[in-house]
Order: C-alpha cells, then structure tokens, then sequence
C-alpha cells in the first residue's frame, strides 16, 4: 500500500472520478485533462496502491476487489476536505441551536456564568451552555477534539500550555473577610492578629495549603485552619456566623458581601495579583461560532475588569 508521506493526495479525486466513469477517456473529460494524462494517473494509482485498480473485461473496465472498498472511505475523505476548505459561514446567534461547552472554575462559574448566560437568553435563545468543572489536568484533548470549547480560569493555576491563545480578562488579588460583628477584627488585621485568629479554607481537593500558606511558610509561620470545605457555595453562610477569616480573591469577596453582612480586609501578606483568563485552542480561531462565543465571554470579562481593585 501507499505511504502517505510520498502519496499525492490529488491522485484520490482522480480515484473517485475514475471509480464513477469506470472508463479513462470520460474521467478524463470529467476531469477536464487529456486522455494521456488520465492514462498516467491510473498507472500511478496502481503503482501507489498496488493493485490494478480497474481492469477490463467484456462488459467494460471493472474496479478491483481492494478498489471497492476504498471506493465509500476516499469519497468520505474527499467530502470532509471540500468541508474543510470551504469559506466559513457567517453565524446567526439569533437562529442557532449550538451547544457550548465551558470548563471554568467556581469562582468564574460565580463571577461570569449569571451575566452570560443572561446575555447569551437575550441575543441567542437557541444556544445552549454547559459548563463542566476544570479538573487538576489541564484539558488540552478536549479542547483538540472539540468537546470543549474554552476554559476559563486562574492562569497561574491552570499553567495552559504555550501553543494555546490565551486571552487575559480580568485581574484579581487576595483579600479576607468576617462577619461584620466580629469581636476582635474591626481594621484591617496585621499579620499577628491574622496569624491568631482561626481560618477557613476554601479547596476543592482538600488540601490544607494554598497560595497564602506557602509565603508563611516562606518566614516560618503559619495560621489554623479550622474549616475546609470543597466549593464557595457555603462559605460566606458559615462566615458571616462564626469567627473564622476567610481569604479568598477580592472581586468574590465583593459578591460575597451583596449577600451576608461581610467586612472586607486586605491580606496582611504580600501577594501578586492574579490573572484570569480565557484559553482555547488555535484550531478553532476562525470558526465564526466560536468567536462570537469569545466575543461574549470577554464583553462580560470587561465589566468585571471595570470595577478597580481597592482594598
């Protein structure tokens, strides 16, 4: 059989043509070259694959036992090739009935999802968005075979590898909050109030470090972790009712506080700022669908990013 590598892929039109007509002369006209020249492509076929491809007989030119079954696989290739060189369609969102798929982490689920899919009901009723939760592996097969289409996330968290578009939404910084009755947090806290008091941890895999943890660590120190518990959801409930700190990204502490009565402070420990971001793969950079879907994500991102971080 052939080597892909040294097989001339127009030879598969000239297959096709050849396996319809079963004649060299009207494959020839079909394909608008000389009968000479048709001649010269059969032999090449044969050459390539092997076989003779087409033989005569008393009823005319007859295609091999190996040409028939390659006869629905080339005619399929072909298909997706015309597919995949065709000039994208422009998309409607008014009219589609697209499915997306996000993976994103709860915090951009928190931040982004209610407005998104707010505006996504709004312009594209059809559209459909599920999101699914980013997992320890960066899903980089998923992004390759379609099934995801972005993922969005914490950059220094999700370390996307370098051949993927990246685009930077929004950024975020560490704060804490606490109830606003609590009994001795009223200012924001030095590092030994914070290191005295106790702490809740918000990890998805239960794991008692974190960011903060580890610059402790860096100077010896170290805080109590009273509470760890896998998801936001309940973590501004079981602050507002109990004495703990809990430290997490300001723009959530924001939300937070528009829900129960939380004092915000900043972290008596020198962090970086946080880069949130979108990723996808460049596969799918000039799909009109998928870019108007980015498009939607980074308009919501850029109201986000709006609001300053003032701590």
């Amino acid at each position: 059989m052939a080597n892909l590598r040294t097989f001339d892929l127009n030879l598969l039109l000239a297959f096709d043509v050849l396996m319809r007509e079963r004649n060299v002369t009207r494959a020839a006209e079909s394909m608008f070259v000389t009968q000479s020249a048709m001649s010269h492509t059969l032999h090449r076929l044969r050459q390539h694959l092997n076989d003779p491809v087409l033989v005569k007989s008393p009823g005319g030119m007859q295609p091999t036992a190996l040409a028939l079954t390659l006869v629905e696989p080339v005619r399929s290739l072909l298909k997706e090739m015309e597919r995949l060189l065709e000039t994208p369609q422009a998309f409607d969102p008014t009219a589609s009935q697209r499915r997306f798929t996000i993976a994103a982490t709860d915090y951009m689920e928190f931040l982004m999802l209610p407005t998104l899919t707010q505006m996504i009901e709004r312009v594209a009723p059809g559209v459909d968005i599920h999101v699914k939760r980013t997992e320890s592996a960066f899903p980089l097969p998923q992004l390759e075979n379609g099934s995801l289409d972005v993922v969005l996330g914490f950059v220094s968290v999700l370390n996307p590898p370098a051949h993927l578009h990246c685009e930077i939404l929004f950024k975020d910084r560490m704060a804490c909050v606490v109830r606003q009755d609590h009994p001795r947090i009223k200012a924001p806290p030095s590092l030994a109030d914070y290191l005295a008091a106790t702490h809740m941890l918000i990890s998805r895999t239960g794991d008692k470090l974190g960011v903060i943890d580890d610059k402790l660590a860096e100077t010896g120190a170290e805080r109590h972790i009273h509470c760890i518990v896998p998801h936001f959801l309940s973590a501004p409930l079981i602050v507002a009712q109990t004495d703990m700190i809990l430290s997490l990204p300001y723009r959530l502490a924001i939300a937070f506080r528009k829900l129960v009565p939380l004092s915000i402070w900043p972290v008596p420990v020198e962090l970086p700022d946080y880069d949130l971001a979108m990723i996808w793969h460049p596969l799918w950079e000039k799909d009109p669908a998928h870019g108007w879907l980015r498009e939607q994500i980074s308009r919501v991102a850029r109201t986000i990013g709006a609001s300053p971080l003032e701590l």
